[in-house]
């Protein structure tokens, strides 16, 4: 859940199984959760006292305002009453990544990516990594698992490895763990695929949903290696009729639902690496089952969104990536334009704005509708707690089709209306880059921008931790590339001379310093 997910078809779906109330919709009225929130260790110290004391787990949940993410699992899970009233089986701790210390907790706890669900055990050591892109259902399943007194996910990986004995439900945790947000704890990322294929050849025979989702997420991991990589799993024709099996169960397919929803470009390059006949049929195969998750009322809407957006990511699967104007059927056009429509009407609650309005604004470009992407953008601004989102998407919008000085004026605007510490230095990031790749020549917007963004840095905690330091480092990178042949070496001498005084007050200890100043070090 972490990105925009991917897919393909033509059939479309009735009113009805857009607005009826889902299943998973069974919305708390009374209590709510008790988050505690950690700004600060001496915060997580006290959530994990507590637990300790009190003989729960602690559940750790990062995340931010803005985050389209953060905003969908606010909207379906912890507003569920079952969540809820389960909460009280453990101590429920949230970081806002723009308090004043979450960037140096993000970085005590190896989280850089939004939304970030950790569950400890009673001795703070990590259970799990829940997994934010499953939908709610599948979330509670395992956080019911971690609370059952489960054993760390690392140790359990390491047994399962070695053959030592491992129950179904400790399987399934290593089948439904957040990868996505490992952040190489567990094995480094380019290990990965071949891992989790050892891991669905190991599994027992009697937990094929469980070995099924292992080898899905080995097969997106296959996906995204490096072309000259080495398979981590042998495709043939075998594995590509299990797969195609797979997909024409209804009941296994929901099962599966977000590695099909969220991956269905990187399933159907992984099992037919080249365009032909075979790449064909596993297209068929995929758009058919995301058309009846497209359909399923038990599912978020934002889920159902994102399998539409999957249908339309197959259909150009085999056109070119920056291709404005895609090729695809009109029937699958006119429905991006119909469900658009609707989700704008129908979705009023803003958490779940946030998380449906910026996909169906994705969803329109992606299928080549950039007025109906913009007008939808625009329309919400007003709608929106975090407008700044949404004018980093105009923003985006306008530099895929040349208007440069509409993306610049987006994205400006985007970073003057940003708000919280790390979103400030996040967004003035992505101005920096805006301004050094669409206008080079404007050394003074670039300078002041620059000069500002170190002011704000000054004037923080951890401006130099995680997500922060990144950001920092992203302008360091930009202006490197802005600085090749030095022609803007005066520039970035006097942002030198400014930045210097600020990693000075860092002491010598502290990890900030060295990130500090490794800003401009390469310009």
């Amino acid at each position: 859940m972490s990105r925009l997910v991917r897919a393909v078809s033509a059939a479309c779906l009735s009113v009805a199984a857009w607005s009826a109330a889902p299943a998973w919709a069974t919305v708390a009225s009374g209590p709510q959760v008790a988050w505690q929130a950690a700004a600060a260790d001496a915060d997580i110290e006290k959530a994990f006292a507590q637990g300790k004391a009190e003989g729960k787990p602690v559940l750790v949940y990062w995340g931010a305002k803005w985050c389209p993410p953060c905003n969908q699992l606010k909207a379906t899970l912890f507003n569920r009453q079952d969540f809820i009233e389960r909460s009280k089986s453990f101590v429920a701790v949230s970081i806002d990544g723009d308090l004043p210390g979450a960037q140096k907790l993000g970085a005590r706890f190896k989280v850089r990516g939004y939304p970030t669900m950790i569950l400890f055990n009673t001795d703070g050591a990590e259970i799990t990594r829940l997994p934010g892109e499953a939908d709610a259902p599948a979330v509670m399943n395992v956080l019911q698992m971690g609370l059952a007194g489960g054993r760390p996910v690392k140790t359990v990986l390491t047994e399962a490895r070695a053959g030592k004995p491992v129950t179904a439900n400790e399987w399934r945790m290593l089948a439904f763990y957040s990868w996505d947000t490992d952040e190489a704890q567990l094995v480094p990322e380019a290990e990965r695929a071949p891992m989790l294929a050892q891991l669905a050849g190991s599994c027992p025979a009697n937990e094929t949903e469980t070995a099924t989702r292992l080898l899905l997420k080995a097969l997106v991991g296959q996906a995204e290696l490096e072309p000259k990589a080495k398979p981590a799993i042998k495709v043939d024709a075998a594995l590509r009729d299990r797969i195609k099996k797979l997909l024409a169960d209804p009941a296994a397919t929901r099962s599966q639902m977000d590695a099909v929803v969220n991956y269905a470009p990187e399933l159907a390059k992984a099992l037919a690496p080249t365009a032909g006949p075979d790449r064909q049929a596993m297209v068929a195969a995929l758009d058919a089952a995301l058309v009846r998750l497209q359909g399923d009322a038990s599912l978020s809407r934002a889920d159902r969104m994102s399998a539409l957006i999957g249908r339309v990511d197959l259909a150009r699967l085999d056109q070119p990536k920056e291709a404005l104007k895609p090729k695809l059927p009109e029937a699958l056009v006119k429905q991006v334009r119909e469900e658009a429509a609707r989700a704008d009407r129908e979705v009023t609650e803003g958490y779940e704005r946030q998380a449906v309005i910026t996909s169906a604004a994705h969803l329109l470009g992606e299928a080549g509708l950039w007025k109906d992407s913009d007008a939808l953008l625009q329309a919400s601004l007003p709608k929106s707690h975090s407008p700044y989102y949404l004018m980093s998407q105009l923003s985006g919008n306008a530099k895929k089709q040349g208007r440069k000085a509409e993306a610049l004026s987006w994205s400006e605007q985007a970073f003057n209306k940003s708000e919280g510490p790390a979103t400030r230095l996040q967004w003035g990031a992505s101005y920096v880059a805006t301004l050094v790749e669409l206008a080079p020549q404007d050394e003074a917007k670039i300078e002041k921008t620059v000069a500002q963004l170190i002011r704000e840095a000054d004037g923080q905690q951890g401006a130099f931790y995680e997500r922060s330091a990144r950001s920092m480092q992203k302008v360091g990178d930009k202006l490197a590339a802005w600085n090749a042949k030095g022609q803007h070496k005066a520039v970035v001498e006097r942002l030198r001379a400014q930045l210097n005084p600020v990693c000075a007050k860092l002491p010598a200890a502290d990890a900030q310093r060295g990130a500090c100043e490794g800003v401009l070090k390469k310009a």
